[in-house]
């Protein structure tokens, strides 16, 4: 039987890192060390269906920590990196953007030096399979004008939020390592992820679980903002296929082909709950008896709020033969229904420091 690589996963506790994870161990022969800080959005939990096998390692680490990556580096002796570990909400980068700039800058940096001193002193054939993924955001694009419009691998850079600014800044610095150190790196900037084990403060989950708890669904602003949106497991296979099968210093933008307006986003949620949970209590018993929807209620929109997102995913479908498999309605009703069978998960998420409070401004003003 084939051993496989070895693939370092920073981040592998998060949203995406651990369907990444996931589909890495349930899919393939190659072993995962997941390297993950275990900040409020990372989730053990979300891995328990492959913490058991042999082929997978957890490490508690941050990634400015450097002597902690050097000993991680030394001991696992990884064949490829795919770096996922990032501040990645918006809203809190708004609050306190400082964060942002660490993990996301100055971590990337100390990642890819620990990175290229390891590649260095690699053996001639191990030092050419081997392979820095880093794993970004549309948002680096900044706001899409036209309507027509969609973001290219070639689009210029130009970002709206703290956030994103921060990752376009680690785009940069990973390129400049490609080019200056001739570290083997590659590339991906997706758009907007969504499916189960999802943390409560984005979008698609947390109207979800307001709307099973009978509360407000808040909409930022009119609710004309158009995402695209990605299912996460489709994301994963992605994000393997161009770590094993991209090319050295290429970019791949990774989209779902399902533009949505986030009004519309929050009433498919409304609908597909409608049928898989009509009775459910929480609705009863907070006297709504008009519909999910009724409890839709706008919200004071967030600065800088882009109006558009949307990703041209031809390069990856042409070069790699990657297309999603869901489409966003067979994704959304998979993750709703995931949310419904899986209360402990979310749950016990709740529980922590999370209190399921928008970071939006107050109501109609």
């Amino acid at each position: 039987m084939d051993e496989g690589m070895k693939i370092l996963v920073t981040g592998g506790a998060g949203f995406i890192g651990s369907a990444v994870v996931r589909h890495i161990i349930e899919n393939t022969h190659d072993s995962v060390i997941n390297v993950d800080k275990l900040t409020y959005a990372g989730n053990l939990s979300s891995l328990v269906s492959i913490d058991t096998s042999d082929r997978y390692s957890f490490y508690r680490a941050d990634i400015c920590n450097r002597g902690a990556l050097e000993a991680i580096f030394d001991a696992e002796e990884p064949d490829a990196v795919m770096h996922l570990a990032a501040e990645s909400h918006v809203d809190r980068s708004i609050d306190g953007p400082s964060d942002f700039i660490q993990t996301n800058m100055v971590g990337t940096f100390i990642l890819l030096e620990v990175a290229r001193t390891y590649w260095q002193s690699l053996g001639d054939e191990r030092k050419q399979g081997f392979r820095f993924h880093h794993i970004s955001t549309d948002e680096v694009y900044g706001d899409l004008e036209g309507d027509d419009d969609l973001f290219l691998e070639t689009t210029p850079y130009a970002p709206s939020s703290p956030y994103s600014a921060s990752k376009a800044g680690s785009d940069h610095l990973v390129r400049a390592w490609c080019r200056t150190y001739g570290l083997p790196v590659l590339l991906t900037n997706c758009s907007n992820n969504y499916g189960p084990f999802h943390f409560p403060e984005k979008l698609i989950p947390h109207i979800i679980l307001n709307a099973l708890d009978g509360k407000a669904l808040p909409i930022y602003g009119d609710g004309q903002q158009i995402r695209d949106w990605l299912y996460v497991e489709d994301h994963a296979r992605a994000l393997y296929k161009v770590v094993t099968e991209g090319a050295i210093g290429e970019t791949y933008n990774i989209g779902g082909h399902n533009e949505k307006k986030n009004i519309d986003v929050v009433k498919v949620i409304c609908k597909i709950l409608e049928n898989l949970a009509p009775d459910n209590s929480y609705s009863r018993a907070s006297g709504n008896t008009g519909g999910f929807e009724a409890l839709i209620t706008y919200v004071k929109d967030r600065p800088g709020h882009d109006r558009r997102y949307a990703i041209d995913a031809k390069k990856i479908e042409r070069d790699l033969g990657w297309v999603p498999e869901e489409t966003f309605e067979t994704g959304m009703k998979k993750t709703v229904q995931w949310y419904l069978n899986n209360h402990p998960w979310w749950r016990a998420v709740m529980d922590g420091s999370y209190s399921m409070q928008r970071l939006g401004a107050a109501v109609n003003d």
